[in-house]
C-alpha cells in the first residue's frame, strides 16, 4: 500500500508572512492529523518568485495562503494559480477590498505595516518590559501602575495572559494570592484608569495543573502544594480578596489564553 503524501501550505508574503500562517495554523488546528507541512515564503518582491513558488505547490501537490498588498503580485498570485490548478486562498484581499468599498479609500499598497516600527509598536516593547519587571508581585509599585492587574492563586494563568496582554500593548502587573500573605496596600489603593481582574479555576482543574508542574520539576506530586483540600482553601480565600476589591473574576478553567484576553480588553480597552 503506498504511503500517503505529506500535506503542504505553502505561505507567501511580501513582507514576513505571519498573518497568514497564523490563518494557516489556526485552520489546521480543526484537522484531526498533525501530517501538514508548512513551507513559508516571506519578502517576496518579484513574479518569477511566485511562479517559482507555485511551481512548487504543483509538485507537492499542497495549497497556498498569502498575504500580498503588491497588486501586481497579488495579479500574478491569482492568474498563475488558476492556469496551474493549485487551490490559493487570498488572506488579505478580500477584506481589503472591503475597505475600499465600504470608506472608499485606497489602501497604501505597503508590505510590513503590521511589523513597522511606530509609536503601537514601541508601546508594545514598553508593556512587554512592564510585564516581566512586574510580575508575580516582585515589586508592589506596579499595581498602581499597571493598566491591567491579574490577581489569582498560583497557576491560574497570570504571567502568561500578563504576556499576552503586552504584546497588545497593554500594561499588566499581577499578584498572586495565599493566604499565608496579605496582600499589599497599594492592591486596594483608588487608582485612575487602573482595571483589577480576578482569576479563578475549578479546583480538581487546578489540581491536574499543580502536579504536572511538581512532576516536570522533580518533585513529589504529594506536596501540600498540590493537595485538593490546600486548593480549596486557597481559592476560597482569593474569593473573598476579589470579592473585597469587587473585581470582576473569569473562571479560566476551560479558556484559551487569548479568550481570557478578550474579555478583558472587552472590559475596558
Amino acid at each position: 500500500m503506498p504511503e500517503s503524501r505529506e500535506k503542504v501550505v505553502f505561505v507567501c508574503s511580501d513582507a514576513l508572512g505571519d498573518t497568514a500562517e497564523a490563518v494557516v495554523r489556526a485552520t489546521i488546528r480543526q484537522f484531526a492529523t498533525d501530517e501538514f507541512r508548512i513551507r513559508r515564503y516571506g519578502s517576496i518582491k518579484l513574479e518569477e518568485e511566485i511562479k517559482a513558488i507555485i511551481h512548487e505547490a504543483v509538485e507537492a501537490g499542497g495549497c497556498i495562503a498569502y498575504t500580498l498588498v503588491q497588486p501586481e503580485l497579488r495579479d500574478t498570485m491569482r492568474e498563475e494559480t488558476i492556469r496551474s490548478g493549485v487551490r490559493a486562498v487570498d488572506v488579505m484581499g478580500p477584506m481589503m477590498q472591503a475597505f475600499i468599498d465600504t470608506y472608499n479609500d485606497s489602501p497604501k499598497n505597503k508590505p510590513g505595516l503590521l511589523h513597522e516600527m511606530d509609536e503601537q509598536y514601541f508601546r508594545k516593547i514598553e508593556a512587554v518590559e512592564f510585564a516581566v519587571k512586574y510580575d508575580d508581585g516582585k515589586d508592589a509599585r506596579g499595581l498602581l501602575l499597571a493598566q491591567v492587574v491579574l490577581i489569582g492563586v498560583s497557576r491560574t494563568s497570570k504571567t502568561p495572559l500578563s504576556i499576552y496582554l503586552a504584546h497588545k500593548g497593554i500594561k499588566t502587573a499581577n499578584y498572586p494570592l495565599a493566604p499565608e500573605v496579605k496582600p499589599p496596600n497599594e492592591l486596594f489603593a483608588a487608582s485612575d484608569g487602573r482595571l483589577v481582574v480576578g482569576l479563578t479555576m475549578e479546583p480538581e482543574r487546578l489540581l491536574r495543573i499543580r502536579t504536572e508542574r511538581l512532576r516536570a520539576l522533580g518533585l513529589p506530586s504529594q506536596a501540600t502544594y498540590a493537595s485538593l483540600s490546600r486548593i480549596k482553601q486557597e481559592i476560597s480565600y482569593a474569593s473573598e480578596v476579589m470579592k473585597e476589591l469587587q473585581c470582576p473574576i473569569i473562571d479560566v478553567t476551560e479558556k484559551a489564553i487569548e479568550e481570557t484576553a478578550g474579555l478583558i480588553l472587552n472590559m475596558r480597552f
